[in-house]
């Protein structure tokens, strides 16, 4: 089948976006997956629309493969995003993204685009272990891929970075880390400055300058439930289109983007796609990571452990939406600081009815992969801010032992995580009933240490093995 393009489309009648064709590059986006073209392609495409300036083309960088470079490539950047719910399917092109590069074949090309003066914006969805952070939030700079960046390899999206601010000359530039990390902006910063440090030299000094005088890293938090597309996804689109796209992604309809407003130069009025522009975005970051992201994990792992492959099949079973409402209700609003206007249990309800769309195909293993770097944001800080408190974690530390339990039941080899040896070790190699301890003693030493967190996975950890999740669902309906 022929592949959608600009030309094609014009065959067949399509109507694109008026800027599709002329648009300039101001953006780079670090991380050009399908969460990316999903949610920051869609809101800049919306963007230009809205206001005919067309300077915030976004060059798409490809972090570990040249996948989608390949599949835009012929597609003249076009790509399209199929929203679903139970009520509609809707299926729009977008055309912002100027190209696409593969930054392990080109990494100097990368950070040529970062460099150049057209660029006002950089963007980031790299995921959680992208950032090579340390058990202290700072930058891991013995890890293998920091070290080579370190002697120029630029593998890694802070390597690009570092290599790109130095090459600006002081030119102003705002990036945006787009992933779900607490202080997302403050911890990209602080992971840079790292770098310029170990550089050390006449570089170091440079990078640190530059970081200094003339770069912004904005906080934010971004929304949207956007599951791997799938072959019959694909074909959905083509037969809608009349036009092949190897580049279609699906998402939910819901989207959000908040963002801290503090850019360094011109950015695009993303404000007229909806995006929202405020002082602070602690409370929207710690609503989203607290609450959905959380609930997110503990739904996938009870997921995992019960057999569901979708999201939506995992929270159609009524104990695991009780160990949401428990999580959310007993153990993260009592600590949490939510935004002006939001309701706790609203926000809630609101997450699960998401959860449960049949027509997103969002899979448990996708959600529950990388648990060694999402648990501690996740469910780290909900414990945490519980103990300081004086109050029992007990759906929190359920989420723990839930993870711990399927690392202890799965084939090393199909566990998606990047302390993948470290974790199934410990979860593996654990007695009886210390399953849930040994996996957060690697995240959190110091959560480990606390003698009641300790009982509390001592306790689920010996349901689990004693009765799988059937004690699992009998605890919890006696918490109804």
């Amino acid at each position: 089948m022929e592949r959608l393009s600009i030309a094609s489309a014009a065959r067949r009648g399509l109507v694109l976006p008026v800027h599709a064709g002329r648009v300039r590059a101001g953006i780079v986006h670090l991380g050009i997956g399908a969460f990316a073209r999903a949610h920051t392609a869609v809101l800049t495409d919306a963007a230009m629309s809205a206001t005919g300036d067309d300077r915030w083309g976004i060059v798409g960088v490809s972090q570990r493969s040249a996948t989608v470079p390949e599949q835009l490539g012929p597609q003249d950047g076009l790509f399209t995003v199929t929203s679903r719910s139970a009520a509609s399917t809707v299926t729009e092109v977008v055309a912002s993204v100027v190209r696409a590069v593969a930054a392990q074949g080109a990494p100097d090309e990368v950070a040529a685009a970062i460099a150049s003066p057209e660029t006002r914006v950089v963007t980031l969805t790299i995921t959680e272990k992208g950032y090579h952070l340390g058990g202290d939030g700072d930058l891991d700079v013995a890890s293998p891929a920091v070290r080579a960046d370190l002697a120029g390899a630029r593998s890694t999206a802070i390597g690009q970075l570092a290599a790109g601010i130095a090459a600006r000359d002081g030119a102003p530039l705002t990036v945006l880390s787009c992933d779900n990390l607490p202080g997302n902006g403050r911890l990209l910063a602080r992971a840079l400055a790292s770098f310029a440090d170990a550089l050390g030299g006449a570089a170091g000094s440079r990078l640190s300058s530059a970081l200094s005088r003339s770069i912004r890293f904005p906080d934010t938090m971004v929304d949207r439930m956007v599951p791997a597309t799938t072959d019959a996804d694909r074909e959905a689109v083509a037969r809608r289109l009349g036009l092949g796209d190897d580049a279609a992604v699906v998402a939910e309809p819901y989207l959000q983007w908040v963002i801290a407003d503090d850019f360094a130069a011109e950015r695009p009025a993303w404000e007229r796609a909806g995006a929202q522009f405020v002082a602070d975005v602690a409370p929207w970051e710690g609503a989203k990571l607290r609450i959905l992201n959380a609930s997110h994990s503990l739904l996938a792992y009870l997921g995992l452990l019960s057999g569901a492959v979708t999201v939506a099949q995992a929270v159609a079973v009524p104990e695991w939406r009780t160990a949401i409402r428990r999580l959310v209700d007993d153990d993260v609003l009592p600590s949490l600081e939510l935004p002006a206007g939001m309701h706790g249990d609203e926000y809630r309800d609101a997450v699960i009815e998401r959860f449960g769309n049949p027509h997103l195909g969002h899979t448990v293993a996708k959600v529950g992969a990388d648990g060694s770097q999402k648990i501690g944001p996740r469910i780290g800080a909900t414990i945490r801010a519980a103990r300081a408190r004086g109050r029992e974690p007990r759906a929190a530390a359920l989420a723990v032992a839930a993870w711990a339990a399927y690392l202890r039941r799965a084939d090393p080899a199909t566990v998606d995580d990047p302390r993948r040896d470290e974790v199934t070790a410990a979860a593996s190699g654990a007695a009886p009933g210390e399953g849930g301890l040994r996996v957060l003693e690697l995240i959190a030493p110091d959560l480990a240490a606390d003698a009641v967190v300790a009982d509390l996975l001592r306790g689920w950890s010996r349901v689990i093995e004693r009765a799988g999740v059937s004690g699992v669902k009998e605890e919890l309906r006696g918490q109804q």
